[in-house]
């Protein structure tokens, strides 16, 4: 079985292709500025020569067709003709409480995702036009969808309510979801197959450590706690997102400088974090590069790391006790700086850090800590796209 998996955006759409018979990729690309006539298709096939083209792709259905195109064409196309895919996978952000699994696409799945958009509003809707357009390229071809917020569905009322009025909750559904959820389900997969350790028996915390990072806790191999929130603002400070704060800052500011409501949600959404307390960059391989010669890089790094530590800290003390960390995603995966910064900080749990086993660039996952540490620290490679490949397949076969 193939397996077609998109992440469509607003502007963008995200693709891979897998052959199920060996997991293995056949192709990936992106389509970047969907709704310009500059659009730019990037199509990798493996095995060949990446292919960049610049044309006019004015919608999702238009950027879908172009990349079964490009899967079909006859020097760098993967299979034969579109026949091949026999199912497609998609990535939702948002399912709310209505979702705690992958399922096959129907009308009503459709309908409850659409209610869903006032969750995700930058996120869903994209989602849902790359639902329907594989419907206008693909027709006869199931569709799965595969939610962020799905794994975090076994967190305990403890976790995921807010000591706001119930009213909100049961009107509304305000409460702590959780995000990341594919790419915590997957490490943590890996990372007790690696152990050879059962997932269940596991006190175990993942760090999702990119632009965008969240902390989980993973209690009897189910999520137990998340930083993330209702949103993706809540929680570790991030390349452009201010993570916890008062939320009595939010009035104040507003008042302070005559800010509407959408002007202080774009400030913390996307001009606050590493960005804004740098003054450099989002960025953290620049941030780490420039902490020699510059303060602010150096403080904006610092109060990165501290709260690293005091999420890991805190689910800790709430799973009383920890046995495995994984650090995982683009920054967690490749900053050794930050890896040792992080472990260095929490020794009163046993963790001792191997600098050797840290400073080693490897694709594969691996234990970077002593064999004296208490703690197993790890690092996996996140790997979202095979996760919603495999829940396709074993949804559709």
């Amino acid at each position: 079985m193939k397996v077609l998996v998109i992440n469509a955006g607003s502007s963008s759409l995200k693709y891979q292709l897998f052959d199920m018979t060996n997991e293995s990729v056949l192709a990936s690309g992106r389509v970047e500025r969907i709704g310009m006539d500059s659009s730019i298709v990037t199509h990798e096939p493996v095995g060949k020569e990446e292919v960049v083209e610049v044309k006019e792709i004015l919608d999702h259905v238009t950027a879908v067709k172009r990349v079964i195109d490009m899967l079909i064409h006859s020097e760098h196309g993967v299979v034969k003709s579109m026949a091949e895919i026999d199912a497609v996978g998609h990535r939702i952000v948002h399912g709310g409480e209505i979702f705690k699994n992958s399922v096959i696409v129907t009308d009503e799945v459709k309908s409850e995702i659409k209610r869903l958009f006032e969750l995700a509003p930058l996120h869903n809707p994209a989602h849902m036009m790359g639902i329907v357009a594989v419907e206008m390229n693909l027709p006869n071809v199931p569709q799965v969808v595969v939610f962020d917020t799905a794994f975090h569905q076994t967190m305990p009322k403890t976790s995921y309510l807010y000591a706001i009025p119930k009213s909100l909750y049961k009107r509304h559904k305000v409460r702590r979801y959780g995000f990341h959820g594919t790419s915590h389900a997957y490490v943590s997969d890996v990372a007790a197959k690696v152990l050879g350790e059962d997932l269940a028996s596991l006190k175990m915390i993942t760090c999702h450590i990119g632009n965008g990072g969240s902390l989980t806790a993973i209690l009897d191999g189910k999520s137990f706690d998340t930083s993330m929130g209702m949103t993706p603002l809540e929680g570790l400070m991030m390349g452009t997102r201010s993570g916890d704060l008062d939320p009595a800052i939010v009035p104040f500011v507003m008042n302070k400088e005559d800010l509407t409501l959408n002007e202080v949600n774009s400030m913390l959404n996307k001009h606050s974090g590493l960005l804004a307390v740098s003054g450099l960059s989002s960025d953290m391989r620049e941030i780490t590069d420039s902490m020699g010669e510059n303060e602010d890089a150096k403080l904006a790094f610092d109060m990165y790391v501290y709260r690293v530590r005091k999420y890991v800290g805190s689910y800790a003390a709430a799973m009383n006790g920890l046995d495995v960390m994984v650090f995982t995603a683009g920054v967690g995966e490749n900053s050794v700086v930050l890896r040792k910064a992080v472990c260095d900080g929490l020794t009163f749990l046993g963790i001792e850090i191997d600098e050797e086993l840290n400073a080693k660039r490897s694709k594969e996952p691996r234990v970077i800590s002593t064999p004296n540490s208490r703690v197993k620290i790890m690092v996996v490679p996140t790997n979202e796209e095979l996760l919603i490949a495999r829940d396709t397949y074993n949804l559709v076969k």
